[in-house]
């Protein structure tokens, strides 16, 4: 089975708790943890600059949807997992992506991170 490890994986979520959680998880999956990013700007700054192999995305930033960060992700083909409590009502803004809805487990983390990098 194909695993994490040595994976580099942004997160975008505003929530800080959240976002600690999700390292916490991330990192004994043996992911490198890009981030967090905490704001719109500052995510597309990261993508701009860091290798990515993928994103665990909030889909509501500071009370902006993060549309840009989705569309500068896409835009270099880096999977994304959309983290919302909007459940399957986020599909508009998913476009395909995989959906988790917060809070989420570490083993649903990494089996959607698995989908997305792997399929």
């Amino acid at each position: 089975m194909t695993t994490l490890s040595g994976r580099r994986v942004l997160i975008v979520e505003d929530e800080s708790l959240i976002a600690m959680m999700a390292e916490d998880f991330l990192i004994e999956l043996g992911v490198t943890v890009i981030g967090p990013a905490t704001t719109i700007d500052g995510a597309i700054a990261m993508i701009e600059t860091e290798e990515i192999d993928a994103a665990v995305l909030d889909i509501n930033i500071r009370g902006e949807r993060s549309e840009r960060v989705a569309d500068a992700l896409r835009l270099r083909s880096i999977p994304i997992v959309c983290a919302t409590g909007y459940g399957e009502g986020a599909s508009d803004f998913a476009k395909g992506s995989m959906i988790i809805a917060k809070p989420y487990s570490k083993e649903k983390l990494d089996h959607s991170l698995r989908f997305a990098l792997f399929g």
